[in-house]
């Protein structure tokens, strides 16, 4: 009996894992993401990725945190509690059962599109009346919708953006708007339009996903292969 009330709580506990991946999706993370940091702030191992910074910088996501935080020390101590309940024969399976069956309950309901359409609906209301503009993350902030896209862009040593300005290289038909560049500690926001690109310059632009990716694609590129030539020389060095 003892084994099966330790089996009905690790149900409870998986069946929490799905709620929260659920709740995490609804506001707005991707669901390979969002299973990943549950079961991190769950078992407490720590969230260290860059990914944790879509959890902190969040105001519901960090409360849903929060509550995996507190819920997971909770459950260790449940399962030490049951572990010492196996030798003296004192279960409460039927009260575990329907804490289980309530929980399953409720992934079910939180399954269905409609429920799923309306909470995520109730969750961007209440981030809009509960939180001020800039506690806000920047997705809930621009990207209101699928086309939308906020970009960050480095310049590299090769690129044939070098010695150009941003107004020549962006039409004025396009829909892409030009919002600060960073040339080392400096944020160049004054006449950026009219500033020639050195290598070593981010700048940071919001518009069309597809107008920006195809417009930037050598750049975006180019960045993503020297993040891999990086993650590669630090695997090297580990072995």
């Amino acid at each position: 009996m003892g084994y099966l009330f330790i089996l009905i709580y690790i149900g409870i506990i998986l069946l929490v894992v799905e709620l929260c991946t659920t709740l995490f999706v609804l506001t707005g993370l991707e669901k390979p993401v969002a299973r990943f940091q549950v079961v991190s702030m769950l078992t407490s191992t720590g969230f260290t990725t860059g990914e944790s910074e879509l959890i902190i910088a969040h105001p519901i996501r960090r409360r849903l945190g929060s509550f995996l935080i507190l819920f997971g020390a909770f459950s260790l101590a449940v399962i030490i509690s049951a572990i010492s309940g196996i030798l003296q024969k004192n279960f409460h399976l039927q009260e575990i059962g329907l804490v289980a069956g309530f929980l399953l309950l409720l992934l079910l309901v939180l399954r269905l599109p409609s429920m799923q359409k309306k909470l995520k609906k109730r969750l961007h209301e209440e981030m809009e009346q509960s939180y001020k503009l800039e506690e806000l993350p920047i997705k809930e902030v621009l990207l209101q919708n699928d086309e939308d896209d906020f970009i960050e862009i480095h310049v590299h040593e090769e690129s044939n953006l070098i010695g150009s300005m941003l107004r020549d290289i962006i039409k004025p038909e396009e829909d892409i708007n030009v919002l600060f560049i960073m040339r080392g500690d400096v944020m160049i926001r004054h006449d950026r339009n009219k500033e020639e690109i050195q290598a070593g310059d981010m700048f940071y632009l919001y518009g069309d996903k597809e107008c920006l990716q195809s417009k930037f694609a050598n750049e975006i590129e180019a960045h993503k292969e020297k993040l891999e030539e990086k993650v590669e020389a630090r695997n090297q060095q580990t072995i």
